[in-house]
């Protein structure tokens, strides 16, 4: 490669870089914004997750425990959809395997389905919802399978 044609590819990746890598993407290694500005609403999530599982720890609530870890869960699976839609960064296995445990969740305790019926079930719903997110993730990063930084 001559002086002027590396130059060239130099100034294309530095401009790449400031614009940032696919459409739709931030700039550099910026996370995507939230849709609700910078208002900290995910990390007040995790926050609030945190308090109510140490207050049910200390005082013997199983209620409270639950509901701070699943508190706590929904503000990081938010921030995992969001990286993966906008193809930042992949969580394809995550997110297919809260799919796959609420099904199993559902088909168990609310349908009334057989244990194995319903593990079932999960791994079914697993396999399908990692391909369609594989896929999504694929289309959202511009052709890249994963992304680790």
């Amino acid at each position: 490669m001559g002086r002027k044609s590396a130059k060239k590819a130099s100034s294309k990746r530095a401009g790449k870089d400031r614009k940032g890598d696919r459409k739709g993407s931030p700039p550099g290694n910026a996370r995507p914004e939230a849709p609700w500005g910078k208002f900290p609403l995910m990390e007040i999530a995790v926050m609030a997750g945190l308090v109510m599982i140490g207050i049910g720890l200390f005082s013997g609530s199983p209620a409270l425990l639950l509901g701070g870890l699943l508190v706590a869960s929904v503000g990081g699976l938010e921030l995992a959809l969001r990286e993966h839609f906008a193809g930042f960064r992949s969580h394809t296995t995550l997110i297919a395997f809260v799919g796959a445990v609420g099904s199993a969740c559902l088909a168990f305790f609310a349908i009334g389905l057989d244990v194995r019926f319903s593990l079932a079930i999960a791994v079914f719903v697993f396999a399908l919802m990692f391909a369609l997110l594989r896929r999504a993730f694929i289309n959202a990063s511009g052709g890249l399978s994963y992304r680790i930084k």
